[in-house]
């Protein structure tokens, strides 16, 4: 007997289109990611349009803003990969309303209009804020060192720079010896037929590496000169009243000697020469420093940022600064070693933060001993710190900063396959860095309203 089975006609054509609205389930990422940025001010990408254009109309900067989003939301980054998946993935096919968008046209969007794309991180917070995702009562600061888009081997050091120079001129001036003499034979035995300005293919290369190196030389020693100059500028303002506004990010100056000069160690990269080596559990990257300030709650990122500095220490007041800007002041704050400083239990105490951040790393399985009674007169503030870290309560507190602050970080980086940059240069990354963040909280913000 033979078994009977539903109807399969894969080349059956419809009657009638079929409803876009009918290809996903009513609670599907995508209509949640149209639907949240049909809420975003998206005037600032609008404006670049407002002048008169030429040409064939653009894509409508709704669209191509869901699209970016809903893309860093599943892990997909590549204006390849986006341009491929409006025709194979029907959610990106929900996303474009039927249309395509090349490959092209979504990174020039995305080149244009970079930094208000990042500008939008704010808002979403916004968002989850009213959506009451954010209490402030405990946030947790961690840094991750992602990798840029680079290869660690193609930075080399101003020592090794200044060795390959002299090895390059003098092979340079060999091979122009021997072409000279290799024309010079070639004149007496055919005559002067040939141009004489072709480069052998060996010179050529030789050529264009020594004018790399020598420009990379260059910034190097420009970086380092002007790294010299802002300390010694620093140190004579050192007696004057700290600047108002807010904290400048830190930025990774090139190590430099007294007279300007970097160091024999200072390095440049020579695809992305504002990315820095940066230490990890796991070896030495090509990368930046990706900072987060992550909410107790329902682990929304309430502050972030990237920068080339590898230290964790410099990050900590701007950072502070910006959380209680996005959304106020938080109850407490925690944050590991790398983070203190006597400067920034002072900042912090100023910002109205109580702040718990030891002085110094535990042994693995070992806390402090719990300790009782009114504290000893004399205390330095770093022993201050870790006597607050000793208490009960300050224990309990300190405890759950690996559970707030790192989650975030896996589910980026493992989750979502955010173990490197798309985009080279500091700014750039940094505004990719703030996407990220923000596709974060919007799939947060999904998940709460979904369950």
């Amino acid at each position: 007997m033979s078994k009977t089975y539903r109807p399969y006609a894969p080349e059956q054509s419809l009657l009638f289109p079929a409803s876009p609205r009918d290809w996903l389930p009513e609670d599907h990422l995508a209509y949640f990611v149209m639907d949240v940025v049909s809420q975003l001010d998206l005037s600032a990408i609008y404006a670049h349009y407002e002048r008169e254009l030429r040409g064939y109309p653009p894509h409508h900067p709704r669209m191509m803003v869901s699209l970016l989003l809903y893309a860093y939301c599943v892990g997909v980054a590549s204006s390849r990969k986006i341009e491929r998946r409006t025709y194979e993935d029907v959610a990106f096919r929900v996303i474009a309303a039927g249309q395509h968008p090349d490959h092209t046209t979504i990174s020039e969007f995305r080149r244009i209009h970079l930094k208000a794309l990042a500008g939008l991180f704010k808002q979403m917070l916004a968002i989850c804020m009213k959506a009451g995702l954010v209490r402030l009562g405990h946030v947790a600061l961690d840094g991750t060192k992602l990798k840029a888009n680079a290869s660690k081997h193609k930075a080399m050091s101003y020592e090794r720079m200044l060795k390959k120079e002299r090895e390059l001129t003098e092979k340079v001036a060999e091979l122009l010896r021997a072409a000279e003499e290799a024309d010079a034979a070639e004149d007496k035995l055919y005559g002067k037929r040939k141009r004489g300005d072709e480069l052998p293919a060996e010179l050529a290369r030789a050529k264009t590496r020594l004018a790399k190196i020598r420009e990379a030389k260059a910034a190097l020693e420009a970086e380092a000169k002007a790294a010299q100059e802002a300390k010694k500028a620093s140190k004579k303002d050192d007696g004057d009243s700290p600047p108002d506004g807010p904290t400048p990010l830190p930025s990774h100056k090139v190590p430099s000697k007294e007279d300007g000069t970097p160091t024999p160690k200072a390095q440049r990269n020579f695809t992305d020469p504002e990315s820095r080596i940066q230490k990890t559990k796991d070896g030495f990257i090509q990368g930046f420093n990706a900072q987060a300030a992550v909410d107790e709650a329902h682990q929304i990122i309430v502050a972030q940022a990237l920068t080339n500095q590898p230290p964790d220490v410099e990050h900590f007041v701007p950072m502070m600064e910006q959380v209680i800007e996005n959304c106020g002041v938080p109850r407490y704050a925690t944050a590991d070693a790398g983070y203190f400083s006597e400067e920034n239990i002072v900042r912090a105490e100023q910002l109205g933060i109580d702040v718990y951040i030891p002085g110094s790393r535990d042994k693995h399985g070992e806390s402090p001993p719990p300790v009782r009674g009114r504290p000893p007169k004399g205390m330095t503030l770093k022993q201050r710190m870790q006597r607050r870290l000793a208490t009960k309560k300050g224990r309990a507190r300190y405890a759950r900063r690996k559970a707030v602050a790192e989650p975030p970080f896996g589910q980026i980086k493992h989750a979502r396959g955010f173990r490197q940059l798309l985009l080279r240069g500091l700014e750039k990354a940094a505004g990719e860095w703030a996407l990220i963040c923000l596709t974060h909280n919007l799939l947060k913000l999904h998940r709460a309203a979904t369950a």
